[in-house]
């Protein structure tokens, strides 16, 4: 039996952090489904076709990753795919509480699907994309915050 693993995230754009998780993930799963969650309450940088490419770049070719986008119940969408790891990244001890929260409330509603939480490697722990977005935003380097597609896409970005 193959074991699934989602990786679910705004995304917008993947960091270091993100490619980070997205690798150790592998370790815990036959499969990681990488998941960009649709907010329509947000304005993202980047659309949800643009998010998917920057995350295949970051990811590279290994087929054991699958990219999707998702709206709506992070629980229901697992079932969908057949997930019953979900991964989830903790940078800071302001995350807990809220991942725990959640934790909690998608074991109820999906109760074959298990958190693991994973931080990210030391030196990854300050990156996070709106951080990355405000760097890009006024021209500063982010060459070693992200994969060098998802710093040019910043750049081009922003030169308009």
């Amino acid at each position: 039996m193959t074991r699934i693993a989602i990786y679910p995230g705004s995304f917008d754009p993947p960091t270091r952090g993100h490619e980070d998780l997205m690798r150790r993930a592998l370790a815990l799963a036959d499969r990681v489904v990488v998941a960009v969650a649709v907010n329509p309450n947000k304005t993202p940088l980047f659309s949800v076709a643009e998010r998917l490419d920057l995350l295949r770049a970051t990811a590279g070719p290994d087929s054991r990753f699958q990219f999707d986008a998702f709206e709506g119940l992070l629980a229901e969408y697992a079932k969908t795919v057949g997930a019953s790891l979900l991964i989830r990244g903790l940078r800071a001890a302001g995350d807990v509480e809220y991942e725990f929260q959640m934790a909690l409330l998608n074991r109820q509603l999906h109760p074959g699907l298990e958190t693991v939480f994973l931080p990210p490697a030391f030196d990854l722990t300050h990156i996070s994309s709106s951080l990355v977005r405000e760097v890009a935003r006024y021209g500063g380097d982010v060459s070693r915050l992200v994969h060098p597609t998802v710093s040019a896409a910043l750049r081009a970005r922003f030169a308009r």
